[in-house]
């Protein structure tokens, strides 16, 4: 129970040193250089190789092992924090590279991270939904607090010291992990599958997920979604409250209504989570909480019902991603665990950055009603396709008959037989 205990409390001060970052480096950015392009650019110099760093390391994960990797990983990454901090002395350049070396070691550390998780929650004994739907929810709660304490720390103490936060909140989570996640006792050289040439095993996690209808479905959704949330939170959420309300105080009421929902529904399921139907709850879930918004947007006005909108989606899709998260720590095999699931992550956040060039493309050429409808409807069909197929889909409800076999039997470098416990996508980060 320690080490979950552990992962918990690591991923709280994690997201929250996340969400200061998210929140400093930005503004870092536009006082030092006054562009809001290189804003966007300093962004984007993170985001890519977090994405791409998943697929292409987690074989080195499973070489060199998860707990391992996530030790070094954030101890690294507290080091390239605290030169990002103070990177702007060296020039706009500069500042980039450290940002493409933060994204990089981040994402290494999530990579090994949601290795660590799914072992760790089946030694506890924990039932895998409730741990993964209380999970969500500590990172929830933390992105609130994370967020509300950045602006404060920012004026405050200024974007290089917040930054410099985010540090040594790297520092925790590393110590959080070598006192309390356990290493795994050794075993035999013939209990262990002998290493993989780096190609094969990228191809084994290709293999895997072109081989699993339901995952293909699931990563085809979240393509979707993550792109349409991605255009509603960046381009059209904005330019409603600007050209409906003109109040940028409304953005802020709108973030809390869907975080106050998600936080609220995430407390019910976890007293449900080992009972729930899972299809139906992600299924139902999944409608309320995606299209609605938009066409509620697309339709009033008024602040109130967005509000009550957001509020209900956030309530609503609360129960989704320990639902997506507990059915792949139990569908995935243990020695495919860090490729599989870190190319899905990339597959998935790969509609995030297309989302706010298409929102905005949308926006821009059709206006902001019809660009909320359309994506809206393809939000829409997305969320249909468990109905449409709800034999596939019903393969949610499947729970495995026994626990999985905890990992900690292993030894802390390459994965063991096939079979074993598997993983989700679930970030600390």
């Amino acid at each position: 129970m320690k080490g979950l205990v552990g992962l918990l409390i690591a991923g709280t001060v994690s997201k929250v040193g996340s969400v200061l970052t998210f929140l400093a480096i930005p503004w870092l950015v536009l006082v030092t250089t006054g562009s809001p392009a290189r804003m966007g650019l300093a962004a984007a110099a993170e985001l890519l190789p977090y994405v791409l760093i998943g697929p292409l390391g987690a074989p080195l994960v499973d070489r060199i092992g998860p707990r391992r990797v996530s030790i070094v990983a954030d101890l690294a990454s507290a080091a390239v924090m605290a030169a990002v901090a103070f990177g702007q002395r060296g020039g706009f350049g500069v500042l980039l590279v450290l940002l493409v070396l933060a994204g990089a070691l981040r994402g290494l550390g999530d990579c090994a991270k949601r290795v660590l998780l799914p072992s760790t929650i089946a030694a506890s004994g924990v039932d895998m939904t409730r741990a993964t739907t209380v999970y969500d929810g500590v990172n929830r709660l933390a992105g609130l607090l994370g967020a509300a304490l950045g602006g404060v720390l920012i004026a405050t103490l200024g974007a290089p010291r917040t930054v410099l936060l985010d540090g040594v909140s790297f520092v925790v989570c590393a110590l959080l992990v070598a006192a309390l996640v356990p290493a795994r006792s050794a075993v035999t050289a013939a209990d262990a599958p002998p290493p993989e040439p780096y190609l094969t095993a990228l191809r084994g996690g290709v293999d895997f997920i072109r081989g699993d209808r339901l995952m293909l479905g699931i990563l085809a959704m979240l393509f979707v979604t993550n792109l349409a949330d991605q255009a509603n939170a960046a381009v059209f959420v904005p330019v409603w409250i600007d050209e409906v309300l003109g109040s940028p105080e409304a953005l802020g009421w709108v973030s809390a209504a869907f975080g106050l929902g998600a936080v609220l529904g995430n407390l019910v399921f976890t007293a449900l989570a080992p009972r729930a139907p899972r299809y139906a709850v992600f299924t139902i879930g999944f409608l309320i909480g995606g299209s609605p918004r938009l066409a509620v947007m697309a339709l009033s006005d008024d602040l109130t019902p967005a509000l009550v909108a957001a509020f209900a989606s956030g309530l609503a899709m609360a129960a989704v991603n320990p639902i997506l998260a507990a059915t792949m720590f139990e569908r995935v095999p243990a020695h495919l665990q860090a490729r599989v699931l870190s190319l899905s992550n990339a597959i998935g956040f790969a509609g995030i950055p297309l989302g706010g060039l298409l929102g905005g493309w949308a926006v821009e050429h059709i206006g902001l009603t019809p660009a909320l409808l359309v994506f809206g409807a393809c939000y829409l069909g997305a969320t249909l396709l468990p109905v449409l197929s709800p034999g596939l889909w019903r393969q949610l409800d499947r729970r495995p008959a026994a626990a999985p076999h905890p990992r900690d039997a292993q030894p802390d470098g390459p994965m063991a037989s096939a079979g074993a416990a598997a993983t989700a996508s679930v970030n600390l980060r």
